[in-house]
């Protein structure tokens, strides 16, 4: 199970949205970072196109040393030298300047520079570069045009940016290509000018529900033996026409209820919740507390697809399912 703290780009991945925000006033860094952190986004790329940004940058990192702070529309060298030594973990870019990634190489600083074609795709190959930003993403084409150009470029991971918000993140986020996305719906000058950080919070946490997109998938009841559990799925199906699906360790009644032939975790049984990404589902849980029991987890081509989770609720063990 991929754990908190790996490559930057594996935390990225985990936390999945990355904030962008022009801030100049770094009196706000700290409340502004406090309200991504409480909405659940415990990244954000502070761009340069505001003056001042390299003390921004510095002042939420000394307030938050454990947030993914990260640099944006780092156009030269001395900009990257700025963000770098204000405590920058990741270096971003509108385009692809080989000056900037061989600075941010050499500091040993992930650099994520803009593309929109397959010639500046090869570019950051050539570069020795496995992760780019997509920018502008929907006016270059979207997700469709990421699709297409990840069969030719099958080892290149993409975090579009550019028209992203919480009505597409999921549908982009759900393509194994993309590692993250870029926004800035959730930190839009006017509540930043106005220190609205509730308001901020209560985006960020909307998107990270978005992208999480938790659903009941069924309730399993703990019984003794097969014969107890037939009789259970058969209570189910009488009452309420619910039909009988017999498996292996379990008999399904509807697909909303599985009755256990034996006891497994749980006092009572277990609820099975539905995610879009169990990795970032078990980043975001961590963060409120809730560890995942590892030796639960269970595998499909190298990616998690479910877990159990340490905590129990009413009896109940909580077990985490891909959609």
């Amino acid at each position: 199970m991929k754990a908190v703290g790996g490559t930057i780009y594996e935390r990225l991945e985990e936390i999945g949205v990355v904030p962008v925000v022009k801030l100049e006033d770094t009196g706000k860094a700290a409340d502004l970072a406090g309200a991504l952190r409480e909405g659940g986004l415990n990244a954000v790329e502070i761009t340069f196109r505001a003056q001042g940004a390299d003390g921004v940058i510095r002042q939420i990192v000394k307030e938050f040393p454990d947030m993914l702070v990260g640099a944006g529309t780092v156009l030269t060298c001395a900009q990257a030298d700025a963000a770098i030594g204000a405590g920058a973990k990741f270096l971003v870019a509108p385009g692809l300047n080989p000056k900037v990634a061989k600075r941010s190489a050499e500091a040993g600083v992930p650099f994520i520079p803009g593309v929109s074609s397959g010639s500046e795709i090869e570019a950051a190959m050539e570069l020795g570069l496995g992760h780019v930003k997509f920018f502008p993403a929907e006016q270059a084409g979207g997700l469709a045009y990421i699709k297409a150009v990840s069969a030719p470029y099958s080892g290149m991971r993409f975090m579009p940016t550019g028209g992203i918000s919480e009505k597409n993140l999921a549908e982009y986020l759900s393509f194994d290509k993309v590692f993250a996305c870029g926004g800035s719906w959730m930190v839009a000058p006017e509540l930043i000018e106005r220190e609205r950080w509730e308001d901020v919070a209560a985006l960020c946490r909307a998107a990270s529900d978005k992208m999480l997109g938790f659903e009941l998938a069924h309730i399993g009841i703990n019984c003794a033996d097969e014969n107890a559990a037939d009789a259970v799925a058969a209570g189910f199906a009488g009452a309420f026409g619910f039909a009988k699906k017999p498996g292996g360790g379990s008999i399904f009644a509807g697909s909303g209820i599985e009755v256990m032939k034996s006891k497994g975790l749980g006092e009572h049984g277990h609820i099975a919740v539905k995610t879009n990404s169990v990795l970032r589902a078990l980043y975001a849980l961590k963060n409120k507390g809730f560890e995942a029991d590892a030796g639960t987890a269970k595998y499909d081509g190298g990616k998690i697809k479910a877990v159990y989770l340490k905590a129990s609720f009413g009896g109940f063990a909580v077990h985490l399912l891909q959609k």
